[in-house]
């Protein structure tokens, strides 16, 4: 039998937990494709069609030829509009040369780990983080620390754990606000803190702001516009939740411009450019998308509301109540199952489909994500569904790790 010669050992990197996570996701999908009744709320996939002016955008640059190479770093115009997007945001004026286009928030994330971390290297992240981070740094041989947001904080910062974490080899600080998976938003002091560390420590910082225009009672802040903090922050962002955009691939980063000269590099010998009608479509978006945008926050609102009200029923289920996004964390420890068991034996008894959340960390390991990216009719019948599961568990079943 023949082998092929073998592989990087930079490959066994991506894996573990966070892949496997998938694995019922993966299988409800396939479901739902072969019309099996399955409701599907393990992804934050934004169930929205994308707007239909959007659409037109990119369809009419297609029509005029737009199908050729593009600028490495996106059209000027379009960095020029992600510029004003990022200000009215963050509160941090750049300009485009602060920008680059690429594909995803993810593929952002990735460049910049390689362009600021290398082996020997620490990396502090709050967890529960996003399932890629782990990757994303492992890849460039720096170390990820994580540092717990505790369920007794309520998934909150631990600032004395994270300021125990800086050592000598500590080289930057990623996480995400709005986090995803528990929805928790960053305060001011929280943010201060961070800033301050990285300030006195010489750190770079990496802030994941995917979900920062889908908040609900705290409004968002960005770590870039405290003072002394532009020149070592970089901040991440998409259109893929806001404007119901997932599939176009389309994400920036904004950083200092020198960081940003050495993504294009990174940009040239792998992306080589994105689309010309996709960021015409997201430029579209950026200029004439508010309006939709806003709709969809206050519906993610009110799809938060309803399955929180429906799930708080059950004296076994916990919920923490998320302050933006698109997901809800449900602590299953009084169901007598591990988070992996009760996301297997739920999907199979009933159809639904979440993820075990502790692929996000320990700290989330008592919990499961449950999505909102369905209509509240959906949701409400998965919701029963959950709840109707959950009663015909054991009353005082010994814990299942299986």
């Amino acid at each position: 039998m023949t082998h092929p010669p073998g592989f990087s050992s930079l490959a066994g990197r991506i894996s573990g937990p966070s892949v496997s996570a998938w694995d019922i996701h993966y299988e409800a999908m396939a479901a739902a494709r072969r019309g099996e009744d399955v409701i599907v709320l393990s992804v934050g996939d934004p169930d929205f069609p994308t707007p239909g002016p959007i659409i037109e955008a990119a369809v009419t640059a297609l029509r005029a030829g737009d199908t050729h190479y593009t600028p490495l770093a996106g059209y000027p115009e379009l960095r020029q509009a992600i510029a004003r997007e990022h200000q009215r945001v963050s509160g941090q004026a750049v300009g485009p040369e602060n920008v680059i286009f690429t594909a995803g928030a993810q593929n952002a994330l990735a460049a910049v780990a390689l362009t600021i971390l290398e082996r020997g290297d620490e990396v502090l992240v709050p967890e529960p983080m996003y399932l890629t981070y782990a990757a994303s740094i492992g890849l460039t041989g720096a170390t990820l620390v994580p540092v717990a947001q505790p369920p007794a904080l309520g998934l909150r910062l631990d600032l004395d754990g994270l300021a125990r974490a800086v050592t000598a080899r500590t080289r930057a600080i990623f996480f995400a606000t709005p986090n995803n998976p528990s929805g928790v938003v960053m305060s001011r002091e929280e943010l201060d803190f961070i800033a301050a560390l990285a300030i006195s420590r010489d750190l770079w910082v990496v802030a994941d702001e995917v979900y920062a225009t889908i908040t609900f009672e705290r409004p968002h802040l960005s770590i870039a516009s405290l003072p002394q903090m532009a020149p070592r922050t970089v901040t991440i962002s998409s259109v893929s939740k806001s404007h119901a955009m997932a599939g176009w691939r389309a994400g920036w980063a904004v950083g200092p411009v020198v960081l940003i000269e050495h993504l294009v590099r990174i940009a040239q010998c792998t992306l080589y450019g994105l689309p010309g009608f996709v960021q015409a479509g997201v430029l579209a978006a950026l200029e004439h998308g508010r309006a939709a945008q806003q709709a969809m926050r206050e519906t993610y609102r009110g799809r938060r509301d309803l399955v929180l009200g429906l799930l708080a029923v059950s004296r076994r289920l916990r919920c923490l109540r998320p302050e933006a996004g698109m997901f809800m964390l449900v602590d299953v420890t009084r169901t007598g199952l591990s988070a992996d068991a009760f996301v297997r034996r739920l999907y199979r008894a009933t159809g639904v489909s979440v993820l075990d959340a502790g692929a996000f960390g320990p700290s989330a390991a008592d919990y499961i994500r449950v999505s909102f990216a369905n209509g509240n009719d959906r949701l409400a019948e998965a919701c029963a569904r959950i709840l109707g599961f959950v009663d015909s568990l054991p009353e005082s079943p010994a814990q299942e790790r299986a």
